[in-house]
């Protein structure tokens, strides 16, 4: 089986060298040698630690009848997009790590792919197998809840600044120096790159087609030293969080930081390491944890992927259902989501203030489980403080008459408690 490489980066570097470096274990394993033939480059002047062929002509490798697999590693949407319509036009089976690709037209991929193996393993998570686990592991389940940890610039910045008391800006830029943030590290910090590897999710474990657009994202970008107290205070952690979860006949799909209690397992994710938490309604909670990124954990997903395609043939259904499922489910709107609530609030301190805000969250039906005042200074405090279950709408509006009735000085932090 011949591959063609598509971006040979860090990890279209690390596919072709694992090929040729385990060689005799993923021959034994895939029942035919797979060779890494050739790789496409836009700068062929670039030093790479590879040696297979490089071209910097597209063409010629999807045009090859020689080539049996086209990986796609080079990212972007518009692009790839009409390159893997392309490939599987002319019936090449296709790898991708692509999520954003993913995000937005995975759908349209699984149509054209038919019977042509399609495989997209690395797109969430790195090298942990988490596709694997539920399009063919758990196919026995209805999937009750996904609850992940899956972007490891955002949990290696929350990590430190809740171990060592790190601030935001501070634990960002040593992020840059690492390596573990972009310069412009939004795509992470934003919470748009947990969002795609989500979707992704929703799609195999419950055949719901929605975009990013769709779906609440928020980013760590507001977390402060106050919310870290809270956290410590109360046993919780803070985590970027992907949910995904099934309520009747509605499907809650979001992306954002969340307390956790610290006895959840998930809770104990820590530093560049992802964890996936599923439910299922016959197996319960299985877990899984590990690299999320980095060249060869990546590409051990992708490699994982070839062998399955040379092992099997005729593709699989791509999104784990041969016929249509999910109709008669639909995306629960953002503002029904339920769940717990933390609220930072900044305000004058002086009598009354508490009672104006407690009787603004009465109104809403929103009421108040745990609650710590912090002076900032002679004349102004932080009210910090968690409510029973309540309904994002209901929080929301509550938020927007405290600021309206000017109890406030400065805009409320919010941030859901998953447990």
């Amino acid at each position: 089986m011949k591959v063609g490489i598509i971006g040979v980066g860090t990890v279209g570097a690390s596919v072709a060298n694992i090929l040729r470096d385990n060689k005799d274990i993923i021959t034994a394993r895939a029942g035919c040698e797979i060779e890494p033939a050739i790789g496409v480059v836009s700068n062929l002047n670039k030093k790479r630690d590879v040696t297979i062929e490089l071209t910097d002509d597209l063409e010629k490798v999807l045009n090859d009848d020689s080539i049996d697999v086209i990986v796609e590693l080079m990212g972007g949407i518009d692009k790839p997009y009409e390159i893997i319509k392309k490939a599987l036009a002319n019936g090449k089976a296709v790898v991708t790590a692509n999520k954003a690709l993913l995000a937005y037209h995975r759908y349209e991929l699984q149509d054209l792919a038919g019977d042509t193996p399609f495989e997209y393993e690395a797109s969430v998570a790195g090298g942990i197998p988490i596709i694997n686990a539920l399009r063919d592991g758990l196919t026995a389940n209805n999937i009750l809840s996904i609850r992940g940890i899956m972007n490891g610039t955002c949990n290696y910045m929350l990590t430190k600044m809740i171990n060592e008391g790190i601030d935001y800006d501070t634990i960002l830029k040593e992020a840059q120096e690492l390596g573990y943030a972009e310069a412009d590290p939004t795509f992470d910090v934003g919470g748009f790159d947990a969002a795609h590897k989500l979707l992704i999710l929703g799609s195999i474990a419950y055949g719901i087609d929605v975009k990013p657009e769709d779906i609440l994202i928020e980013g760590i970008q507001n977390i402060s030293s106050e919310d870290i107290d809270f956290a410590k205070e109360f046993n919780y952690s803070i985590k970027l969080l992907t949910i995904a979860k099934k309520v009747g006949n509605e499907i809650e799909l979001r992306v954002h930081p969340s307390l956790i209690p610290n006895h959840e397992m998930i809770s104990k994710v820590d530093g560049v390491m992802n964890g996936i938490s599923v439910i299922g309604d016959k197996v319960g909670e299985t877990m899984y944890y590990g690299a999320g990124a980095g060249g060869d954990a990546t590409a051990s997903a992708v490699i994982a992927n070839i062998i399955d395609i040379a092992r099997r043939g005729k593709g699989a259904p791509m999104l784990g259902f041969e016929t249509p499922h999910g109709k008669n489910l639909k995306l629960m709107p953002k503002e029904n989501i339920r769940t717990k609530y933390y609220l930072r609030l900044r305000v004058e301190d002086k009598a009354g203030v508490l009672a104006k805000i407690a009787t603004i969250l009465g109104s809403k039906n929103i009421s108040i489980e745990k609650m710590i005042q912090k002076p900032l200074n002679r004349t102004c405090a932080h009210i910090l403080l968690s409510t029973h279950t309540s309904t994002e709408k209901d929080v929301i509006e509550a938020l927007k008459t405290i600021e309206e009735a000017g109890v406030v000085t400065g805009k409320t932090a919010m941030i859901r408690i998953e447990d």
